[in-house]
């Protein structure tokens, strides 16, 4: 029982973190090549100012996917981390080519950063 709760207390103290707004800025310059942050205006892909909290494929961008479309989701914490994570797993059919943040820390700063937009 000790080993085993040494063992989780490392893990957890190894993978806490609060994120971070300004590292999720830094990372987001990926991003921009396709989106925007700063302002309601689209790129290839739909501007992302009021993300959080918003219902997918709910702008006036044209071009979202039918799986977008037909997904009914709200792009909350949860939706993005599994978005940013992988975008072609969660929908197949997605139009998105980005293959994923791959580090959990980097998804959540980014999060962070969509958060103050």
């Amino acid at each position: 029982y000790l080993i085993f709760s040494l063992i989780t207390s490392i893990f957890l103290i190894n993978n806490s973190f609060a994120a971070d707004a300004d590292k999720g800025k830094t990372l987001f310059t990926k991003c921009k090549a396709c989106h925007n942050a700063d302002a309601t205006k689209h790129k290839v892909g739909p501007h992302l100012v009021g993300i959080v909290g918003r219902k997918a494929a709910s702008t006036d961008f044209g071009k979202y996917s039918d799986a977008l479309k037909e997904s009914g989701i709200t792009w909350d914490e949860a939706n993005l981390d599994k978005w940013l994570t992988n975008p072609k797993a969660m929908y197949p059919k997605t139009k998105m080519l980005y293959p994923g943040l791959k580090k959990a820390e980097d998804r959540a700063n980014v999060i962070e950063y969509l958060k103050t937009k």
